[in-house]
């Protein structure tokens, strides 16, 4: 199974997993909530009917018991009585903001008044054949465990942002030794078979017949070029030096290259809108990217088709546009290409389009993105580096 798409599928299920917890938490502390609003609607209406019967009682009456267990047993919700104008009577588990006049207090009883009117319908009582209300709003507990479920989410939200920076910085942290440690490994692999070479190298050029024979000069290009590839691996990690650099010489000097070592079926093009301009680069990694981005295309069009290679100024930046006339790729898979381990060969390493993002993003500066794509329509790499100041 493509590991880019498990892992695209786990993220899906843990996101899916967290929706339905919070979904869930949502719900019960709802269901909560409402048993509470019950329960307090059943403690107003019960207060309410202890406070008219007091009110209404025959003198000898059991007013110790109404008066202690009943109505001075609500000790939570806030309620105001008034009159039938709406003019406050009293009130209970009101908390004033301060210390107030009489008449402070009866203007703010009556803005409360209307703030619980619209929560709650007030509940009518009869005192010796006068209408009152009793009008009431939720307690502070209900009022807490409403807002509850969004504090709640809120502190996941955050939680798990904070988890996931932390987690993708602390991955690339990791995966950057991985690959610092490969790359050095690799050159010094490299080294000492490339100090025989060398030798054979020096050799050949100094005896017959091989001294005059083409074929001597272009090994040595190639091993001139296992070197170059070599310092190239020793540079990962490293701050690479950067110089200002004419784009064009360099894009065809890699060209040169590859030519005498790829099909006669593949056509190269350059362009310069530039008229020679420059780019702060490193010329040997520079010199990579545009190798692997090439290689990929002649993969791409199995070895038949053309490559065109065009150079443009775009504000502070140089762009440099690789197109090709192969496959194409498609849409669902331009954002996994760059990723470590994604290829489409069989026998391919999915290596290559990282170091390239990781070339000209980290030690550059630069961008590198697929402009363009179609299948059977070919694609087009663009990449933009800092220009000469």
């Amino acid at each position: 199974m493509d590991i880019y798409k498990l892992n695209f599928r786990i993220k899906w299920i843990i996101v899916l997993l967290g929706i339905i917890v919070i979904a869930g938490s949502l719900v019960y502390t709802d269901y909560l909530a409402k048993r509470l609003v019950e329960r307090e609607k059943r403690l107003i209406d019960l207060y309410a009917k202890a406070l008219e019967t007091a009110a209404n009682q025959q003198p000898g009456g059991n007013m110790a018991f109404l008066s202690e267990q009943i109505i001075n047993a609500n000790t939570s919700v806030p309620v105001i009585l008034s009159d039938e104008a709406g003019e406050p009577l009293s009130s209970k588990n009101i908390e004033f903001p301060g210390k107030f006049t009489q008449k402070q207090e009866d203007e703010f009883l009556k803005k409360q008044i209307r703030i619980m009117a619209d929560q709650h319908t007030p509940i009518e009582i009869e005192f010796y054949g006068m209408k009152n209300y009793i009008y009431y709003k939720d307690s502070d507990i209900l009022t807490m465990l409403r807002y509850y479920p969004y504090i709640q989410l809120s502190a996941i939200v955050f939680l798990s942002l904070v988890g996931y920076v932390a987690f993708n910085y602390s991955k690339k942290a990791e995966q950057s030794k991985v690959w610092v440690g490969l790359a050095k490994e690799t050159a010094h692999q490299l080294g000492t078979p490339l100090s025989s070479l060398f030798a054979i190298r020096d050799y050949f050029k100094e005896i017959e017949p091989f001294k005059s024979d083409p074929m001597t000069e272009e090994l040595a290009k190639d091993i001139d070029r296992l070197n170059v590839i070599t310092a190239r691996f020793s540079q990962i990690g490293l701050e690479g030096k950067l110089s200002n650099e004419i784009v064009a010489n360099v894009i065809e000097e890699n060209i040169d290259y590859l030519k005498s070592r790829t099909s006669s079926y593949v056509e190269y093009s350059m362009v310069d809108q530039t008229n020679g301009a420059s780019a702060v680069m490193n010329i040997s990694l520079i010199g990579w990217v545009i190798e692997n981005i090439c290689k990929n295309a002649i993969d791409a069009m199995d070895g038949r088709g053309s490559i065109q290679i065009s150079i443009s100024p775009m504000k502070n930046n140089i762009c440099i546009d690789i197109k090709d006339s192969g496959k194409g790729i498609p849409k669902n898979k331009i954002k996994s290409i760059f990723k470590p381990g994604f290829t489409t060969k069989k026998r391919g390493w999915g290596l290559g389009l990282t170091l390239v993002k990781r070339i000209v993003e980290e030690y550059h500066g630069g961008k590198v993105y697929v402009l363009q794509s179609g299948i059977d329509k070919g694609t087009t790499f663009r990449i933009e580096l800092k220009a000469s100041i």
